[in-house]
């Protein structure tokens, strides 16, 4: 997917394909989250347009008409595509869609172009037959609806985006926007796409995989999360962690405080402070020169031997070729780094099975 963005000279084309009764929030935010993304020179990364069938008006679902520039020409020469979320139309009701947006978005697909879909853009897709055998998500509460019209196709409601290949779908709202960062991410790399978090003033990260909190209620007080505990444990991924010393963190007991951690975040305590350990690791790679050996250490994989297999079992590659494909060029002189929430990558990768842990066995990754 990286390599995606060199499909045309310039910047990477993006048509938003705005249908009746487009998801305000859905249609604004490609075009606000990858205008953010530029090059230190203040180069822009991405061009985004927006059009429709037959370039004509479209109402959207808060409460204003949409007037574009383009027609469904714009998707032969676009990049990516996007499909917003819709409230309406047949690709709601009957599984359906107009014959000429099914022809524009299989010949873009088949052409090479990244297809994507916020919220029930998804059911565009897969009424267009482009997600037929293929992993996909939606928003939660569509999903039954989804399931009875596109069997065909493997919905997991219970993420916030998933990849398969050049087809990508994400769940609603704010999910889109988890969905534009990580397509950043892929295509220019962690710094670019945390700089372009910072402007649209949004966390740099949540991982595909994390639960939609599907109808889960809000905290009443901030001593029942594990929020705090989370934080704290970014901070000393270079130490060995226990499940105990977490539990004691939210003050809770250990049963307690497992049971709220997967309900706040979709994993299990052990499940997400490997892929915290993962991801750090990453960010090593794609930003210092730290040796890999270094780099293990300092995201508590403890051996050379325990990032490489963590990594290759998330990402299926090697340290070595993962910073030769993110770090292609010499990085200043490393700098000490403290690295909060702030600063960690995520990608989306599946959850892989949960690897055997006692309560002591947080610990240093490889050595459960």
């Amino acid at each position: 997917m990286r390599n995606n963005r060199a499909m045309s000279a310039g910047p990477h084309r993006i048509a938003v394909l705005a249908l009746h009764q487009v998801v305000g929030l859905d249609l604004g935010t490609p075009s606000q989250v990858f205008s953010t993304a530029r090059a230190a020179d203040g180069t822009p990364f991405y061009d985004v347009r927006v059009c429709t069938p037959g370039g004509q008006p479209v109402r959207s679902t808060a409460g204003f008409q949409v007037l574009p520039d383009h027609g469904l020409e714009l998707l032969d020469t676009a990049d990516t595509v996007i499909v917003p979320g819709i409230h309406d139309g047949t690709a709601l009701t009957s599984g359906t869609a107009e014959p000429e947006v099914t022809e524009a978005l299989r010949a873009a697909y088949e052409r090479g172009a990244r297809i994507m879909s916020i919220c029930t853009g998804a059911f565009v897709l897969a009424a267009a037959g482009l997600l037929d055998g293929r992993r996909a998500t939606t928003h939660w509460a569509y999903a039954e609806r989804f399931r009875h019209l596109h069997a065909r196709v493997d919905l997991d409601p219970g993420v916030l985006f998933i990849a398969d290949d050049r087809v990508l779908t994400s769940a609603g709202v704010a999910a889109g926007i988890d969905l534009c960062l990580h397509v950043i991410r892929l295509d220019h790399g962690s710094e670019v796409a945390n700089r372009a978090a910072r402007r649209c003033v949004m966390p740099p990260w949540r991982d595909g995989g994390q639960a939609q909190y599907i109808e889960q209620p809000v905290p009443k007080a901030t001593d029942t999360s594990t929020a705090g505990a989370r934080e704290w444990a970014r901070q000393r991924l270079h130490e060995p962690i226990a499940l105990r010393d977490l539990a004691e963190q939210a003050r809770m007991s250990v049963r307690t405080f497992t049971r709220r951690f997967r309900s706040e975040t979709g994993l299990s305590p052990a499940q997400w402070l490997l892929q915290q350990r993962t991801d750090h690791a990453r960010l090593l790679l794609e930003t210092t020169d730290l040796t890999v050996d270094q780099i293990a250490h300092r995201s508590g994989f403890g051996t050379t031997a325990a990032l490489r297999q963590q990594l290759h079992q998330r990402i299926g590659v090697a340290p070595s070729t993962y910073r030769r494909t993110f770090h292609p060029r010499p990085a200043a002189p490393p700098r000490d780094l403290a690295l909060t929430v702030a600063d960690l990558p995520s990608y989306a990768t599946s959850v892989g099975t949960e690897n055997a842990r006692s309560a002591e066995g947080l610990g240093r990754g490889g050595q459960h």
